[in-house]
């Protein structure tokens, strides 16, 4: 019981002296517990991270390169544009697990995803199928039938989507494993999330490849990571997955719109030609990309993919908040990222009114089978607490038909973060109760 005491999360915090706050600015904060110019309680990295306070300087730096440069700064001697991206590639291949080889930095994740599926969904007429998750984010749904369609297949027979069972709202491994199982001998593709955005389930990635290895060995698995990076511990070359893309703007700070990451498999890395691709100049081997001849012969690895010359601003952004990522490591923030949770799940527990929210996330029971993210469903409109609790000074989202997604972020956020909206929520929550 010592957890609901306003002492208790005092002793654990630190103040984040890494990121920028968004500040109250609402006059009417009724509660209390936050004033207008005080630091938000912000829970919403899961849909967009904060920006680190490093982020203005590294951009800053390549605006003045350009401001002094021109178009010289290609070729400058500190940070040269036209290799920028690999200044990334180091620490984001530790976040996901993969070798240096694996990982680009491009595009953005939709654009991506369909990158990948032009080499790694190559229907037949024997094997056509993929396999995704029941409501799936629109990114990984509105794509696959796209490309279904493009190749000649219908959605309706090619798509198969599994769903949580009746009455549940997170899906089972072994329902996954048992579609990819009745389906073998049709599969083409496997296309899952690393983590499901309305229900903050993480999904056992491992166990999905190797199911999918042991009946379809000739079948790819390609995972979508937009919740997962930054979030839960990732081992994408152990795993053996075929490919993976992901946003950064989420859990890796980058800001809004900012660049994609990919990974391709180190199997995958010296085919050349022999892999259908749409295919990009950037991607042509370094040694003589500027000899502009009209051949194409791919980089090795997932540099291969890549379209065009890398934005330089969205990379200075994201190389600021990896630099951060480095230093703190993902096994230190995914150890704090798992009490965060566990506080915040106990608080609601032991603080809300009994029958007006449920976590519909999987519980500490099965932490390895969520991140940071709790996802709460409520028993009347959940639009008007979530008013109540915005004029109080809490950042979150909703996400339709009904749940609130909360997030504490190990990187920035407190247990008094944690604390102050659970108090606030209950607050909203008996001031919304008189109107149901």
């Amino acid at each position: 019981r010592e957890y609901v005491e306003e002492e208790f999360p005092h002793k654990y915090t630190v103040a984040s002296p890494l990121f920028l706050f968004p500040v109250v600015k609402s006059p009417d904060c009724r509660f209390g517990i936050k004033k207008k110019g005080e630091a938000t309680v912000y829970l919403c990295g899961n849909s967009l991270g904060l920006q680190p306070k490093q982020t203005r300087e590294y951009v800053e730096e390549e605006l003045k390169k350009w401001e002094t440069l021109g178009v010289d700064g290609h070729f400058s001697k500190v940070r040269p544009w036209v290799t920028i991206d690999e200044l990334c590639v180091d620490n984001m291949a530790k976040i996901v697990g993969a070798k240096s080889l694996e990982v680009c930095i491009m595009n953005s994740l939709t654009v991506n995803l369909h990158l990948m599926m032009v080499s790694f969904y190559r229907p037949n007429a024997q094997r056509y199928k993929v396999i995704i998750e029941g409501k799936s984010f629109p990114s990984d749904y509105i794509a696959v039938v796209s490309q279904i369609r493009e190749k000649g297949y219908d959605p309706e027979t090619a798509l198969i989507k599994v769903y949580p069972r009746k009455g549940e709202h997170t899906l089972l491994t072994t329902d996954i494993k048992a579609a990819i199982r009745e389906n073998a001998d049709e599969l083409a593709l496997v296309l899952i999330g690393g983590l499901q955005y309305y229900t903050g389930q993480a999904f056992e990635i491992e166990k999905i490849v190797k199911a999918t290895r042991e009946v379809a060995p000739n079948a790819n698995v390609g995972i979508d990571l937009a919740h997962a990076v930054g979030n839960i511990p990732l081992q994408l070359h152990d795993w053996g997955v075929d490919f993976a893309c992901w946003c950064t703007y989420k859990y890796l700070n980058s800001g809004p719109g900012s660049i994609g990451g990919c990974f391709v498999h180190e199997r995958h890395a010296n085919k050349g030609t022999e892999i259908p691709r749409f295919a990009g100049w950037w991607g042509h081997r370094k040694e003589d990309r500027f000899d502009m001849a009209e051949t194409f012969i791919p980089t090795p690895g997932a540099f291969g993919w890549q379209l065009s010359n890398p934005p330089v601003l969205p990379l200075a952004a994201l190389r600021a908040s990896l630099d951060i990522f480095a230093r703190a490591g993902m096994a230190g923030l995914r150890t704090k990222s798992i009490s965060l949770t566990r506080y915040l799940e106990l608080l609601l527990e032991l603080q809300l009114p009994e029958g007006m929210c449920k976590v519909i996330t999987p519980g500490y029971d099965r932490a390895e089978e969520r991140g940071c993210q709790l996802s709460l469903t409520f028993f009347f409109p959940m639009e008007k607490v979530h008013s109540v609790i915005e004029r109080e000074g809490v950042i979150c989202d909703l996400r339709k038909p009904n749940v609130m997604r909360i997030a504490p972020c190990p990187l920035y956020n407190s247990y008094c973060d944690v604390f102050d909206f659970v108090q606030i929520l209950k607050k909203a929550i008996e001031d919304c109760k008189d109107g149901i």
